[in-house]
């Protein structure tokens, strides 16, 4: 074997060594599920509300991507879709457009969460942020609540407590 074959043989070995090691030895720093930003808003369990046409096509088209019906009903002209933790709400005939939807105080479970912002909260530092407030909830109360905003391009947010 000449020097320059021995050499790139070399390089290549410790390359892919190197490699090795830091990609499956080294430790790698873990990445939480949590807030990333420890001053975050905790906002509860995330939807997307839909309004649909006909809610039985719609409720066989989310059960071929996987979903079952989690809530509400054909009767009531709604169904809450689940698959795994994401949440997709189909109403008919209730509003116009689709809206993110947050429910403060709920997992995606819809089970009651120890540690969450109240709604009145979210709505006052929206407030000071002088973001507009639709249909505010009153802050004198306490419990179930909700209130809309809309983002900069005109996406409709609802934040809805149940508890």
């Amino acid at each position: 074997m000449n020097k320059t074959t021995l050499l790139a043989t070399a390089i290549s070995v410790s390359f892919s060594l190197g490699f090795f090691f830091n990609s499956f030895i080294a430790s790698k720093p873990e990445v939480s599920s949590q807030n990333i930003n420890p001053t975050a808003m905790k906002l509860g369990a995330f939807s997307v509300s839909l309004s649909v046409k006909d809610l039985d096509n719609s409720k066989k088209f989310y059960e071929s991507l996987g979903f079952s019906q989690f809530g509400g009903s054909m009767e009531s002209n709604y169904l809450i879709m689940k698959n795994e933790s994401t949440l997709i709400g189909l109403f008919n005939g209730m509003f116009e457009g689709n809206i993110l939807t947050f429910n403060p105080g709920w997992d995606d479970n819809a089970q009651a969460l120890k540690d969450f912002n109240d709604i009145r909260e979210i709505q006052q530092k929206l407030k000071n942020s002088d973001i507009e407030i639709i249909n505010p909830a009153d802050q004198t109360t306490t419990g179930p609540a909700s209130f809309m905003v809309k983002d900069p391009d005109g996406n409709m947010i609802l934040f809805d407590q149940h508890l």
